[in-house]
């Protein structure tokens, strides 16, 4: 499961962030072992105010307006709860509760923002994490050239997101070897 979160903003050296910031966005995908999407749930841009998004950074405020997430979130009335909602019913269609990783890129950001704000969804997922984030840093150190297939288009909204994070996991197994499910030598 791949959910995708944008966020009004993530300090990553402010532990209090998540306590002044909020998820504006969500989105999901599910796909098999292979990554094959299998469905995609729904796209939810939660509601906020003008001035909390005039209270974003400057860097949120340039890509989330850029992207049309800006207006989007200010015209939708979806709160977080009912976004969590939504979500958990989606899931619960095509995996059961506890048994499937969060998977995406810089996912412990986003399970922080999760146990605050949609903690249903939080523990809807299996304790362990599979972050891309993480393959990538592994190659940027081992195989830097493995990065130079990456491609990131970085416009930032919630499905978008996901997909390139599916796109870089598709890239990473292919220079796996037998642990990305690849034979022979």
């Amino acid at each position: 499961m791949m959910p995708q979160l944008p966020e009004t903003g993530m300090d990553r050296y402010d532990r209090c962030a998540v306590e002044r910031n909020s998820i504006i966005e969500i989105a999901t995908l599910v796909t098999d072992a292979d990554l094959n999407v299998l469905a995609c749930g729904p796209e939810l841009a939660i509601h906020h105010p003008l001035p909390r998004l005039q209270a974003m950074d400057e860097w949120n405020r340039n890509t989330h307006g850029k992207s049309g997430l800006w207006q989007k979130v200010l015209d939708s009335d979806c709160t977080h709860a009912q976004a969590e909602r939504a979500t958990l019913d989606f899931l619960a269609r095509w995996v059961p509760a506890g048994k499937s990783p969060i998977c995406g890129n810089s996912i412990c950001q986003d399970r922080r923002f999760l146990v605050r704000q949609m903690p249903l969804l939080e523990r809807y997922f299996h304790y362990r994490n599979l972050d891309v984030s993480t393959l990538k840093e592994l190659a940027r150190r081992w195989a830097p050239q493995v990065l130079d297939g990456v491609k990131k288009i970085g416009s930032h909204t919630a499905l978008s997101d996901i997909e390139e994070s599916i796109a870089e996991l598709r890239h990473y197994r292919q220079h796996m070897g037998t642990l990305g499910g690849m034979t022979g030598g």
